[in-house]
């Protein structure tokens, strides 16, 4: 069976260059630099999200600090092994850039306002551990989700996602091997990482905020495939 990678994980983020980019890595003499770019919310925080992109689709002007741009491309993870540990890694990985012209004040409200414009990542996987449902003390529904979602090469990437409220409550019943689609947003927070030793480290972790869930169940969708090819067939006789 053929399978569209693409359309298994695909995003789409609007959002102004921030920082230096920075040489990521180099395969067959094609260089991939990082930058980051930052995403406003409505609240009026913003999200600092990693950029991963190949020197092809860059030129000298692309990434000038301040610079709004349109980034198609695909959330992705790797491991990197650092301090005898495994640690995972989270970028966007970019497929398309576009510049877009900066709106007026008003403009750029609605932009924000419309989320889905500015942040908004599709991720068709499958449960990898069970979902961690808790509630905050103020009593907050959210449940931990990760997400095994396939990619070419017999590659996979293993995304976070965090649920909320009453899909957060329906997320604590999925088993692990459920195939779910995951419309949500990508989110940066910072947390406090505690050693041993009693230091600490500020660190950024990104996640995909669920937006909606949907449970794919294949028996449902190869049963009415078959019942079609069967009405199908009568009408041929």
């Amino acid at each position: 069976m053929d399978t569209n990678y693409l359309e298994n994980n695909y995003i789409t983020l609007v959002g102004k260059v921030t920082g230096d980019k920075r040489l990521s890595h180099e395969i067959y003499g094609e260089k991939f630099y990082l930058f980051d770019l930052a995403i406003p919310r409505l609240s009026g925080n913003e999200d600092i999200i990693p950029i991963t992109i190949s020197e092809r689709l860059l030129t000298e002007e692309t990434l000038q600090q301040g610079k709004k741009l349109l980034i198609n491309g695909q959330f992705r993870s790797y491991n990197s092994f650092e301090n005898q540990k495994n640690k995972l890694i989270l970028t966007v990985f970019a497929k398309d850039i576009k510049e877009v012209e900066e709106n007026d004040e008003n403009e750029e409200n609605e932009m924000v306002k419309k989320d889905i414009v500015t942040n908004e990542v599709v991720l068709n996987g499958y449960i990898c551990k069970k979902p961690i449902y808790r509630q905050t003390p103020f009593g907050r529904e959210i449940a931990d989700i990760l997400l095994a979602v396939n990619r070419a090469y017999n590659k996979s990437d293993y995304i976070p996602c965090i649920a909320w409220g009453r899909n957060a409550r329906f997320c604590q019943n999925l088993e692990v091997g459920a195939e779910v689609k995951i419309v949500g947003r990508v989110q940066s927070r910072t947390y406090e990482k505690k050693f041993e030793d009693g230091t600490s480290e500020t660190r950024i972790a990104y996640e995909v905020s669920v937006g909606s869930l949907q449970v794919i169940n294949k028996g449902e969708d190869e049963d009415e495939n078959e019942n079609s090819e069967k009405v199908e067939n009568q009408k041929a006789v």
